[in-house]
């Protein structure tokens, strides 16, 4: 038997800052990379892995520095 538990959170003003910014980066990144998939699969019709878009984090970081506010887990 499965169970799931619902938990309420009632964060302050400065997390609710914080989640922002990382719900913010990840929804950016994860476009980011479903576009380039996207477009790879069409001109190659190859998909990218899972480890290839990763590695392209680091060097999305220096690009652009607002990446870093968010944490590295999310």
């Amino acid at each position: 038997m499965y169970k799931g538990y619902k938990y309420r959170i009632y964060p302050t003003d400065d997390q609710k800052a914080s989640l922002a910014k990382a719900f913010g980066c990840c929804r950016w990144y994860g476009n980011l990379a479903l576009n380039l998939c996207q477009e790879t699969y069409l001109k190659t019709g190859k998909g990218l892995s899972r480890g290839y878009i990763l590695g392209l984090l680091p060097g999305l970081k220096k690009e652009y520095p607002w990446l870093t506010d968010a944490y590295s887990q999310s």
